[in-house]
């Protein structure tokens, strides 16, 4: 198995659980707080969307499909304290914009050889760990720890444990 094989492999956990525990919740749901400045669902799709394609884009070559206009500033650290709906995506938008944003990376991440996949992570991305491959994996991280957060708005709202 290829590095690119295992990284892609390493996604599909959190692709399914992200997916489980969204499935069930409507828009208002997804603006539910687990405590007084903590983020919501919905901000943190928009983040999560935004950051991989950040994180993609800093490690290819060729340019990937820019995200929605206004995206960006839709869904920035300022943008986090609003409750206002209108200040967001709906559900459907987002969960659609994250499946072809996974499908956009995992695409770009078919394109590396072993030997890319372990060149030096650029310095804009170095967080995520040392090389190009551990950027790709790093997702899978930082969904699942997002993911997580989501169970306790769930439990919050009445809804059983998933997993």
């Amino acid at each position: 198995m290829s590095l690119a094989e295992h990284i892609k492999s390493s996604l599909q956990l959190p692709t399914f659980v992200v997916n489980g525990y969204l499935e069930d919740l409507t828009d208002a749901d997804l603006l539910v707080r687990p405590a007084e400045k903590s983020n919501h669902i919905n901000w943190q799709l928009g983040h999560l969307i935004q950051s991989e394609h950040f994180h993609a884009s800093q490690v290819c070559t060729d340019p990937l499909p820019e995200l929605p206009a206004g995206f960006k500033e839709r869904y920035s650290r300022e943008a986090a304290a609003s409750d206002n709906p209108a200040d967001f995506l709906g559900k459907a938008e987002l969960v659609e914009l994250m499946h072809k944003q996974r499908e956009v990376t995992l695409n770009a991440l078919s394109k590396f050889s072993d030997e890319a996949l372990m060149q030096p992570a650029p310095e804009s991305v170095s967080y995520l760990g040392p090389t190009v491959g551990c950027v790709f994996a790093g997702e899978a991280t930082h969904w699942m720890m997002h993911a997580g957060q989501w169970s306790v708005i769930r439990r919050i709202i009445g809804k059983q444990p998933l997993f």
